[in-house]
């Protein structure tokens, strides 16, 4: 099965990158005298993509792709790589600029004019915010922003008024979901303003013990202060995911081996592989592969397959196409299991 080019921030492992898996930080920017994206007609949703297209850098780092332009997997394989939402997919006026590796993504005519996102490896938000300022100020140097002294940039949801930053860190949890102690973490952050949402953000479903962490208020706050905050954060649900591995390694390691070695036999000889299925299995084989019950393993497998099985994914691999569900799954099974048979190989 050939080789699929991925995003560098699903390749890498960035620091604590066991359990903070990236870090994506969003700015969002609306030009001055300008209809909102979801009041705008063709007209004015042309003009903005020309004046975004015209501030990029002109050294070709740059691509913009109008989502009219692809079909329906295309644009639900970029909402599974985390460089557009599912809003701008469904958006055909709308259009991304991707940076050749993926690192920047500035989405045009979602709910706002310009979402700058920064893509990152790991608990990283200081880090995705020096990224996203300075391709930030570079595009505000040629177009003008709709801003208020008073209130800040403007934006079309009232909760993105302000700096219009929002930092999210996708974070795998098995250990506090397992231990029992996810609840009352998430009900504790919801009281400090962060909100928890499932793998592909605003809506959507918690997925392989997979959940983002974001801010939920942009008002008031300095840009750099609220990543900073959002960092600190970070930093104690790892904290806290690593302590409830460690108990439940001590206390249930039964369990964690069970669940590990479970996991890797129906991935590494299952014929049929439905895609929340997957996501279920390859959550505990990373896992076991992280508490050294599976060591021969990569960690970095579980991320590459998170993305790669996924459905849009999956039907850009030359074999599929716009395949039926079991045939989709039949694929999943079979790339999971070539895959790990190859990184076996792989490791020492």
């Amino acid at each position: 099965m050939p080789e699929l080019s991925l995003p560098n921030w699903i390749t890498a492992e960035g620091p604590a990158g066991d359990i903070a898996l990236s870090t994506r930080l969003r700015l969002a920017r609306n030009l001055k005298g300008e209809w909102f994206p979801l009041r705008q007609d063709q007209e004015a949703a042309d003009r903005v993509i020309q004046h975004v297209g015209d501030a990029l850098p002109k050294d070709g780092a740059y691509r913009v792709v109008r989502m009219s332009e692809l079909t329906a997997v295309g644009r639900q394989v970029l909402v599974e790589e985390h460089l557009i939402s599912p809003l701008l997919a469904l958006r055909a006026a709308g259009a991304v600029a991707l940076r050749a590796d993926a690192g920047i993504s500035i989405m045009i005519n979602e709910e706002d004019h310009l979402r700058i996102q920064a893509l990152l490896s790991g608990l990283q938000c200081p880090e995705a915010w020096k990224i996203a300022d300075g391709v930030d100020d570079a595009l505000g140097a040629s177009l003008e922003y709709a801003f208020s002294e008073e209130w800040g940039y403007l934006a079309a949801s009232p909760a993105n008024v302000g700096t219009g930053l929002r930092c999210s860190v996708m974070m795998h949890l098995p250990g506090l979901v397992l231990a029992g102690q996810a609840a009352q973490l998430f009900a504790n952050l919801a009281q400090m303003g962060v909100v928890v949402r499932g793998l592909h953000g605003e809506g959507s479903a918690a997925v392989g013990n997979l959940f983002q962490i974001s801010n939920q208020v942009s008002l008031g706050l300095a840009e750099e202060e609220i990543a900073q905050s959002l960092q600190a954060i970070g930093r104690q649900i790892v904290d806290r995911e690593r302590s409830a591995r460690e108990w439940l390694y001590s206390n249930r390691r039964p369990l964690i081996e069970d669940r590990a070695a479970r996991a890797y036999g129906l991935l590494t000889n299952a014929r049929l592989m439905p895609s929340g299925e997957a996501a279920g299995l390859l959550s505990d084989l990373r896992l076991g592969i992280d508490l050294k019950v599976l060591p021969h393993l990569d960690p970095a497998l579980f991320n590459e397959l998170l993305v790669r099985t996924r459905p849009a994914c999956l039907q850009r691999e030359p074999a599929v196409g716009e395949a039926e569900a079991t045939a989709r799954d039949a694929l999943r099974a079979t790339l999971i299991r070539q895959r790990i048979k190859e990184a076996e190989k792989q490791r020492p």
